[in-house]
């Protein structure tokens, strides 16, 4: 009787490597919105097993990038429409400027310095094309993730990493391609930061905010004769 060699389990790398691929697939639009994903066909292209590939899109599935259905299997989850972007971009109104507030103070926690490093990378990340949006997306994260953490405050970065915000606009077409305009904006807030200047690093990530929902909701405008509305500004919201 001849032995069976015991199948190694995936290891936390190997798990790793696959949810990256699988991840920047779907935000490069290599894996197109509701196109159905083939786990056996997927675990061939990447040359790993099939349990890798099912812990990825576990993982996936709570990153709100793929929806799982009993009959079909997975899904790419469909583009956020234009009335998810106005809500998502109100609740990051209500949230993020105030992050950024809080991050000015004079504390040690002061994200300035590694938001610095950030920049620099996403400086060199340049090109229109899905390659490089996927990567300044995740680069996008840290820099706004930075800023939440920096606030000190648990909840709002449990709450921040499920809006899922970057993945949803980053799978969205990009108007500032090379996201010049939006490392303008950066640099605005890094500033304030550094300055340990609290409203204008208020001030800073609202502007940058308002800007992002205008250069995204173009790509809205642009095939609907419905015009575009803005987010509602969080502070006359809650007045």
């Amino acid at each position: 009787m001849v032995e069976k060699e015991p199948v190694p389990p995936s290891s936390p790398q190997g798990s790793e490597s696959v949810y990256e691929a699988l991840r920047t697939r779907i935000i490069q639009h290599d894996l197109e919105p509701g196109a159905r994903i083939s786990i056996a066909g997927e675990a061939a292209r990447l040359d790993v097993s099939q349990t890798p590939v099912r812990e990825a899109l576990h993982r996936l599935e709570g990153d709100d990038l793929v929806v799982r259905s009993a009959s079909r299997g997975y899904d790419v989850t469909s583009l956020i429409d234009h009335d998810g972007l106005v809500a998502l971009f109100e609740v990051r109104l209500l949230l993020e400027p105030w992050a950024a507030r809080e991050s000015a103070t004079a504390r040690l926690t002061n994200p300035a310095p590694r938001m610095r490093e950030e920049l620099e990378i996403l400086d060199s990340l340049r090109g229109s094309g899905r390659a490089a949006q996927a990567q300044r997306a995740v680069g996008d994260r840290r820099f706004h993730a930075l800023i939440i953490e920096a606030s000190g405050n648990s909840l709002l970065s449990t709450t921040f990493e499920r809006l899922h915000a970057h993945v949803h606009v980053f799978r969205l077409f990009q108007v500032d391609g090379e996201g010049r305009q939006t490392d303008i904006e950066h640099e605005a807030i890094v500033r304030a930061i550094e300055a340990r200047d609290p409203d204008a690093a208020e001030t800073a990530m609202r502007a940058h905010l308002l800007g992002a929902f205008t250069r995204l909701s173009e790509s809205f405008s642009a095939t609907s004769s419905v015009p575009v509305e803005r987010p509602r500004d969080a502070r006359s919201r809650l007045r």
